[in-house]
């Protein structure tokens, strides 16, 4: 399918619109007021929800191996998920994971 260059900027400007209509719904309307308990520790959750799903892929299918999964990257994955569980900071878990992932594609080659 082809688009035109008009059809291409308008998509462009209802995503922006969109986007801001859905961040300005929860910022703008609620931002001001207090929060239910419930929601403050819910949102509490949504770093160890997101950076599993951003990693996930790049340990089991990373691009660097032609999609092939390898040891360096499952071990760092498992030595991350150590140290966070250790330490129950995301920081001290994610610079584990890259010392390891990188000590291991240096010495396994």
């Amino acid at each position: 399918m082809t688009y035109t260059t008009l059809e291409i900027w308008t998509i462009i400007l209802l995503l922006g619109v969109g986007t801001y209509l859905i961040r300005f719904s929860f910022l703008g309307l609620i931002g001001n007021r207090p929060m239910p308990p419930i929601v403050l520790k819910l949102l509490r959750y949504t770093p160890v929800a997101v950076l599993p799903g951003m990693v996930a892929p790049l340990v089991l299918w990373p691009a660097a191996t032609g999609g092939e999964p390898d040891l360096a990257r499952g071990v760092a994955a498992l030595v991350a998920f150590g140290v966070g569980l250790a330490t129950r900071n995301t920081i001290w878990a994610m610079l584990g994971g890259a010392v390891a992932l990188y000590t291991l594609l240096f010495t396994l080659g």
